[in-house]
């Protein structure tokens, strides 16, 4: 009797582990197909029948989980749920051994998690495409969501995304390292206003910067870190923020509280900003912490429909990344 064989992680798989996964062209090909599935122009024949998503969470989540959940089942597929209680991934099982496992069963794998590394060790051996709906490092779906609110908000065939300025306030974060991602490849003028002690990744800002160099010679974006809210928004067309302890830095939330309170974004931070200026945030908010309620309920406020588009985009990820 001939011995089974065991299936390798099929060579070239596509992953979705950071932004910078994308090309430019990929990336604005993504939201192109985001606005039209958004629309209704496409996505009604169920082009994802008879598929699977697997979606594990290791951090709790509420717009990751539904959006996925509800984006696979909108495109005829299905998803499955796993929490470290439903997984034996939870109770220590090898990160590889479970990768290679679910592959035989889903066609992709989504992980919302704590260490990039995880999700990098899951992708190397999976021979099934693994999406990073967040960890420490990264949150690239939740950077899809809000490109996808700023070419809703701005007329960027005019515009053009050389001239956009996006001003980050706040923690050094896995969003913040996300926005890093997304102007090196789009060109855009980021600028970071974080107080000392709680920069970016080092690696991500200065892949970015030197980026911004080379496309500041050809009349491109810049990249600028500062500790001054006030200079970042001077001039901006959107102001974004973050919480100022995420989850597992609970125990930091007092001290946090001390070094970030001058980067709340209020109303006079805010008015810093272009007329036609837009606020972003990924949610979940601490109204009178990280931003004042009268400016994330306001009318510049696009945070509910940035939120809604967690589905459209993620809807076209999952498209791209098993249909392409």
């Amino acid at each position: 009797m001939t011995a089974p064989t065991v299936t390798a992680p099929t060579p070239g798989v596509r992953h979705f582990l950071r932004l910078t996964d994308f090309s430019r062209e990929e990336l604005l090909d993504l939201l192109e197909l985001a606005a039209a599935l958004k629309s209704g122009r496409v996505g009604r024949d169920s082009p994802l029948a008879r598929t699977t998503l697997a979606l594990i969470f290791r951090k709790s989540s509420t717009r990751t989980r539904v959006s996925f959940e509800a984006g696979i089942s909108q495109l005829g597929g299905h998803g499955i749920f796993l929490s470290d209680r439903d997984s034996q991934w939870g109770r220590g099982e090898p990160i590889p051994d479970t990768a290679r496992v679910l592959s035989s069963y889903v066609d992709a794998i989504m992980v919302r998690t704590f260490s990039h590394t995880e999700v990098e060790e899951m992708a190397a051996h999976s021979s099934v495409p693994v999406i990073n709906g967040l960890t420490d490092l990264f949150h690239p779906c939740q950077l899809l969501a809000d490109l996808q609110t700023i070419t809703e908000s701005f007329d960027l065939a005019t515009l053009g995304w050389a001239a956009l300025k996006v001003a980050w306030i706040g923690d050094g974060n896995n969003m913040a390292n996300s926005w890093l991602n997304a102007a090196l490849l789009l060109g855009f003028e980021l600028r970071l206003a974080v107080p000392e002690g709680f920069d970016p990744d080092p690696a991500t800002l200065a892949l970015a910067q030197a980026q911004a160099r080379d496309a500041g010679e050809r009349g491109g974006g810049r990249i600028v870190l500062t500790r001054d809210p006030a200079e970042a928004v001077e001039g901006v067309h959107v102001v974004t923020t973050d919480v100022w302890a995420s989850m597992g830095q609970e125990e930091e939330a007092a001290s946090r509280m001390e070094a970030f309170r001058p980067f709340q974004v209020n109303q006079a931070l805010l008015a810093r900003a272009l007329p036609e200026a837009i606020f972003l945030h990924c949610l979940p908010a601490h109204r009178g912490e990280e931003v004042t309620g009268e400016v994330i309920d306001g009318p510049r406020s696009r945070v509910f429909q940035e939120a809604e588009n967690r589905l459209h985009a993620q809807k076209a990820l999952l498209l791209r990344l098993l249909r392409p």
